[in-house]
């Protein structure tokens, strides 16, 4: 397998690929708005897309505060790791930026997969976009 990944920001060359990914899993699959999805938020961010035999299969992003969000992986690229790589490389970018945390709202049939890189559960559980989250962060120092 052909695996390529990198950050960057929300630039012309990798903007379309990252919108591909996110509208299959979020818009396509889970039924949320375009509106909710883009939030305007991503030229703020950095974002980690990864490519596989030059598709694109899975991103995220990491705001300037340390929030990660939008994390999406294929359906058929699931189970495959891509979704950890994606993660760990926000976490890493928050690092390098001098955070004291990375945080996120994890959808909540997500939570055992973000304990399982680190992340702690806090506060209570809301929902987003018509889907039950659960707030959960990880400590950068």
């Amino acid at each position: 397998m052909n695996l390529h990944m990198l950050t960057t920001d929300f630039n012309d060359k990798y903007a379309p690929w990252i919108r591909m990914v996110r509208d299959t899993v979020f818009v396509e699959e889970q039924g949320i708005a375009p509106s909710l999805e883009h939030d305007g938020l991503d030229d703020r961010a950095q974002h980690s897309l990864i490519f596989v035999e030059g598709q694109p299969v899975a991103t995220g992003r990491v705001l300037a505060d340390g929030h990660i969000g939008r994390v999406a992986v294929i359906a058929s690229f699931r189970g495959c790791g891509m979704g950890m790589k994606v993660v760990c490389s926000l976490i890493n970018v928050a690092k390098k930026k001098g955070y004291a945390r990375a945080y996120l709202g994890a959808q909540c049939s997500a939570i055992g997969f973000y304990k399982k890189l680190g992340f702690s559960c806090y506060g209570e559980r809301f929902i987003e976009a018509g889907i039950e989250h659960q707030a959960m962060e990880y400590s950068l120092i």
